[in-house]
């Protein structure tokens, strides 16, 4: 993901962690295959790549279909939840303070987040620089889609201060590029300010954020992410939150690092 790199603009009232977005419905997004940016170490990439065109493989139709079915028989999510709402995870304490994640509302929160895509240190891995309107084209499939990304803002003590995507990796265009598991959950993420860079903060919310996922996301064994090899702040920061260098991947806009956080080790990393 891009730049985790933003500062708390001053003239951000606190959101309430209540607020929640409408639940996504329609047509998939079009997630960017960066995740982190400059400076904070969290920076995503640029893309084009779109959900609606991944041809999954039968494998992996078979392991979904089954999953579906096991999931029916057993009272579990219905067969369209592909994440639960990231709005219903509690918060957790940082060093930065209480962390919440709030799901998106477009008409509160598109001027936020696109300042924060005009910040050249973000804008060179989302790519997402200009009008409102270009922010909105990225953030809108997202909230109409499917539920398999979802868009979050990272608030700290009330105080909106990052962006995140939170995705279904294994029903990605990401997954044509590595050896996707059923339920990998992926992220993406910018740090909103220069006040909040260069002080291990990406660190910390990448860690948090993806023991937010594994808490409350069961079915997922792993959070993965795909920063630029040429960001080197933003994989350090995912080597320092307990993420383990997989390969080296070609993606369409870039040479990625692949991120794993495994559920198994991640009381020892």
């Amino acid at each position: 993901m891009p730049p985790a790199d933003a500062p708390a603009e001053s003239d951000t009232a606190p959101l309430d962690p209540a607020d929640a977005s409408p639940e996504p419905a329609g047509p998939p997004p079009e997630p960017r295959p960066g995740t982190a940016g400059p400076g904070a170490g969290t920076g995503a990439g640029t893309g084009t790549e779109d959900t609606l065109d991944l041809k999954l493989t039968e494998e992996l139709l078979g392991l979904i279909g089954e999953d579906r079915r096991r999931a029916a028989a057993t009272g579990g999510a219905s067969s369209g939840e592909l994440l639960t709402d990231p709005g219903t995870w509690p918060g957790a304490a940082t060093g930065a303070g209480v962390f919440h994640l709030v799901p998106v509302v477009l008409e509160r929160d598109l001027a936020l987040i696109s300042r924060w895509m005009n910040d050249p240190a973000v804008a060179a891995f989302w790519e997402l620089a200009g009008p409102d309107s270009v922010t909105a084209d990225h953030i809108g499939p997202q909230l109409e889609g499917d539920g398999r990304s979802i868009p979050c803002l990272g608030v700290c003590d009330g105080t909106p201060m990052s962006y995140w995507e939170i995705y279904r990796a294994d029903l990605d265009p990401l997954a044509r590029h590595y050896p996707a598991r059923l339920h990998d959950t992926g992220i993406h993420l910018l740090i909103g300010g220069v006040n909040h860079r260069g002080k291990g903060l990406g660190t910390t919310l990448i860690r948090t954020v993806a023991d937010l996922a594994l808490d409350n996301l069961p079915r997922s064994g792993r959070v993965v992410a795909e920063p630029d090899l040429r960001n080197t702040p933003s994989v350090a920061a995912f080597l320092s939150a307990g993420f383990r260098f997989s390969a080296e991947v070609d993606l369409p806009d870039k040479r990625a690092a692949l991120m794993i956080r495994d559920r198994t080790y991640r009381d020892h990393l």
